[in-house]
């Protein structure tokens, strides 16, 4: 991915360095966050209620609690900084992007904050640990993620690359316009009044769907300043199918159970970003007008 010469955002919050006054387990309570699959791929009380087993989220969740003293939780390096430089371009690219298609909308981007953190963070959403994975929370407009995590994602998940770094970050962007669009508000209202299997059925419909404006940024991104190299879009569709409910139950418990899936199967993760990649189009990203995901 060509990034170095790309411009970098003003908004990046970096909070690596803080240390957090919190005690008790490391739980996260969600107000709406919305993850992009990676990790724990959604918080247990959120798990419970919607039918999902716990025990696949819980078995990479530390235990121990948050330090209130001693040293600093982190320290940079090199490729730290390197690393902070990317998502910066990353986002920045996301907002020349999403600016010109809301234009296109005759509405305004408003564009969202990026903020890092170590270990665990503070937001509008409640209290959140690293191993929950990068998310988006509405209630301040903000994407959090650890950067360590894409350590996880090279190892543990096999799915190493910058553009494999980059479509994580779009994704969630793909959560703040669901957002400024209303279709985020809606989804959640309908949520309150249908039983769990159908919520988790909206659930994934609203993650395939940021899925696909994930690939909509690619698409206008590298047509506008041609940042795609080979082997770029390989990594992205590696890191969708990575992230698949179906491949991380299996990996995790040996089976599957589809109606308890929330952010899509491998294949339909896949499909969705390359529509979005294909196309350009915010028309080809409905997902909840289609019967056949």
């Amino acid at each position: 991915m060509r990034w170095r010469t790309g411009r970098r955002s003003q908004n990046v919050e970096d909070r690596r360095g803080l240390r957090l006054s919190r005690s008790g387990p490391r739980m996260r309570i969600s107000r709406g966050a919305k993850g992009g699959g990676i990790g724990v791929v959604i918080l247990l009380l959120i798990a419970m209620y919607f039918g999902v087993d716990p025990s696949v989220l819980l078995q990479n969740v530390p235990t121990n609690q948050v330090s209130t003293s001693g040293e600093p939780q982190f320290s940079y390096s090199a490729a730290d900084d390197t690393m902070r430089d990317f998502v910066s371009v990353v986002l920045a690219d996301t907002e020349d992007t999403w600016h010109e298609l809301f234009r296109q909308l005759d509405r305004t981007y408003q564009e969202p904050t990026l903020v890092l953190f170590a270990g665990a963070v503070e937001s509008a959403c409640g209290f959140a640990q690293a191993a929950v994975g990068p998310f988006y929370c509405p209630g301040d407009q903000k994407v959090y993620i650890d950067l360590r995590f894409y350590q996880d994602l090279k190892n543990r998940y096999q799915a190493p690359g910058d553009f494999a770094q980059a479509y994580v970050i779009a994704h969630e962007i793909g959560h703040h316009v669901q957002t400024l669009l209303g279709i985020a508000q809606q989804i959640q209202a309908v949520r309150g009044r249908v039983s769990p299997v159908e919520a988790n059925a909206l659930s994934v419909r609203q993650e395939l769907q940021a899925d696909c404006f994930a690939g909509i940024w690619a698409h206008h991104a590298h047509r506008s300043r041609h940042i795609l190299e080979a082997g770029d879009i390989e990594e992205a569709l590696n890191a969708a199918s990575a992230i698949g409910d179906d491949r991380m139950q299996r990996q995790a418990r040996g089976y599957v159970t589809p109606e308890s899936f929330t952010h899509g199967s491998s294949a339909q993760r896949v499909r969705w970003f390359k529509r979005g990649l294909v196309s350009g189009d915010l028309q080809s990203c409905d997902t909840f007008n289609v019967a056949q995901l």
